[in-house]
């Protein structure tokens, strides 16, 4: 592991829905619990912290909460980061805005932009999230212009306020099926660490997340892939637009899985309180 700082950063803030909340990615020792790939970067910020007697310990917190949306998080999400005084931040936001029926982007990043607009008043680095490139993607493959419309929309953002941009568009790993969750709506443990890499990379921090290749997807005939999108549309979508029709969200009495300071001890994060199952 990294033995000298590598960064200047003690007090990381996460802000977001799922998928940074972990959602896809659960860790089987804490029943649960999802790690993601914000806890993830945390280890290996924590890693590469001022290990001398004088320095700050590293402290993590995030507020990401499963199937918030854009407004919600700048609701919920925004006053509590600002009082724990964070000196870098990552928020992604809007993503479950733009994949929604008559979501608009141009609307979901003027909410960006105050956001932004607040959280860089605080003198802390802000990474922001464009959206994977979802052309391969079963679920939202349909809404592939929105959402380059949206990370376009991003990325102006992100000049204005003098922001970060993590490319997961560019990231062409993400077209592997094996990087997203058996609901083809997050990302699975492969995804999240590779995500993580591309994070630390954008931060130019030095880590020891090595690029793990998936394995080769075994062929299926076309009846076995339709046996496949039957049981994904009963297990996954139908509930999925059950819950957008009677207005509910998988988040809906979940709170924040780290909703304070906490530092890390290696790998190892005590569970929060949102230990409630994804729906």
């Amino acid at each position: 592991m990294v033995t000298t700082p590598t960064h200047p950063w003690t007090r990381y803030v996460a802000l977001g829905d799922s998928f940074t909340e972990g959602i896809g990615d659960p860790d089987e020792s804490r029943p649960g619990y999802h790690r993601g790939w914000a806890d993830r970067v945390a280890e290996e910020l924590a890693a590469g912290a001022d290990p001398s007697p004088g320095g700050k310990r590293f402290a993590y917190a995030n507020l990401a909460v499963r199937g918030k949306l854009i407004g919600q998080i700048r609701d919920d999400q925004i006053a509590p980061a600002l009082d724990l005084q964070p000196d870098l931040i990552t928020l992604c936001a809007g993503g479950n805005d733009v994949i929604r029926p008559g979501g608009d982007p141009d609307e979901t990043a003027r909410i960006l932009d105050t956001m932004v607009q607040i959280l860089s008043t605080t003198g802390a680095a802000v990474v922001l999230f464009n959206g994977p490139d979802v052309r391969e993607t079963p679920v939202v493959g349909s809404i592939r212009g929105k959402v380059a419309i949206y990370n376009e929309n991003i990325r102006t953002v992100a000049a204005r306020h003098d922001a970060l941009v993590a490319d997961m568009w560019s990231l062409r790993q993400l077209a592997h099926p094996q990087m997203w969750d058996e609901d083809r709506l997050h990302f699975s443990p492969l995804g999240h660490h590779t995500i993580a890499a591309m994070v630390l990379d954008t931060l130019n921090v030095e880590h020891d997340l090595e690029p793990l290749e998936p394995r080769p997807v075994p062929e299926r005939t076309w009846r076995e892939a339709r046996v496949d999108d039957v049981v994904w549309a009963r297990h996954h979508l139908f509930p999925w637009v059950v819950r957008r029709l009677r207005g509910r969200s998988s988040g809906d009495g979940v709170t924040a899985k780290r909703p304070s300071f906490e530092p890390l001890f290696g790998g190892s994060m005590p569970p929060g309180s949102g230990a409630a199952e994804e729906e």
